[in-house]
């Protein structure tokens, strides 16, 4: 199983949102197999408290204006690791520290990544069907 096209298309929005402010090794993971609740879970980088909870509110800034909505979000008082349900894909923003502590990647080291592009993407309005300029296909 893979991840759906509008999971794909909703982590690109994410993606785009989060390099806007200065998030740091984005990382697309497919979580379609072995998840029954979620397709694809994005893993960001903030370099401080500040940042986390910055690069956090744009990701929900974009993710409402493409027509996904926050289902639940957790950690934005601390701002070390901030977590964001949209169904379709989680977004997880961590603090760097915290980051390697968890390490989330090692966890779902048997998904596949998705090939996050944000210099040429771009963002899909939230009416449009068109496909989104992500290479994911190529992650199949």
């Amino acid at each position: 199983m893979t991840a759906s096209p509008r999971a794909r298309e909703l982590v690109t929005v994410a993606a785009l949102a989060a390099d806007s402010k200065q998030a740091e090794d984005l990382v697309a993971l497919d979580v379609s197999g072995p998840m029954p609740l979620t397709d694809v879970f994005l893993i960001a980088t903030g370099r401080n408290e500040r940042n986390v909870v910055a690069i956090a509110g744009e990701i929900e800034d974009k993710m409402l204006e493409a027509g996904a909505k926050t289902l639940r979000r957790e950690g934005r008082t601390e701002g070390r690791w901030i977590l964001l349900d949209f169904g379709d894909i989680v977004v997880h923003v961590f603090h760097e520290e915290d980051r390697m502590f968890y390490s989330l990647e090692r966890l779902w080291k048997d998904c596949p990544t998705i090939p996050l592009d944000v210099a040429s993407a771009q963002v899909p309005a939230a009416d449009d069907n068109a496909p989104v300029a992500l290479s994911a296909e190529s992650a199949e």
